[in-house]
């Protein structure tokens, strides 16, 4: 079995959502090896000591095995192939073998859209959220729930919803989210099909 990570960002010296990240580290566990463990991010990161942004990869099986801190940088998304594949992700798993090979399938595209059985779920690393003009609304059955997704589904702040190419192209903003970037609007997007 692969390893599964956690990919947290700390910024003024601070974990974000770290309650979100311990939930899904020790449900994991749980699920996948039948062990019940209360770990907690905080003993196992050490903060750095500037207040830049930082991408923390937390690797674990049962036990957290690796912590590294990179400086980050955002990559900037323009355009977005849409790709109908068949693939499973309910963990954040190391091998991301599948996603990859898809996104080797962009063309001229910077990320990916999957769908799924007709519906949409992610890009290659960010949950996804429509605006019919009123509301946000995050696909009811993602590729991988997302900490970022849950804590603004937690606060009301999106809806779940069945969402197609249709939805897709009904909607009047965009917005990609994960643990690094938060909660961001893309403008002026490109959708290729």
């Amino acid at each position: 079995m692969s390893l599964f990570f956690e990919t947290i960002r700390i910024q003024n010296r601070t974990i974000h959502n770290a309650d979100y990240h311990n939930r899904r580290l020790n449900e994991t566990i749980h699920a996948l090896y039948g062990i019940r463990t209360d770990h907690d991010i905080h003993d196992h990161i050490t903060l750095p000591e500037d207040r830049r942004c930082y991408r923390c990869r937390l690797l674990y099986d049962r036990e957290i095995r690796e912590v590294t801190l990179t400086p980050y940088t955002p990559r900037t998304v323009h355009s977005i192939r849409c790709l109908d594949a068949e693939i499973d992700y309910p963990y954040k798993s190391t091998d991301r073998s599948a996603i990859d090979a898809l996104f080797e399938k962009r063309g001229h595209c910077d990320e990916i859209l999957i769908l799924r059985d007709g519906l949409l779920t992610d890009t290659s690393i960010a949950n996804i959220a429509l605006c019919d003009g009123l509301h946000w609304y995050t696909p009811k059955t993602p590729l991988l729930p997302g900490t970022m997704r849950a804590s603004l589904l937690d606060a009301g702040r999106l809806k779940t919803a069945d969402l197609t190419r249709k939805s897709l192209q009904k909607a009047t903003k965009f917005a990609l989210m994960n643990a690094m970037t938060g909660f961001y609007q893309l403008k002026n997007i490109i959708f290729k099909y």
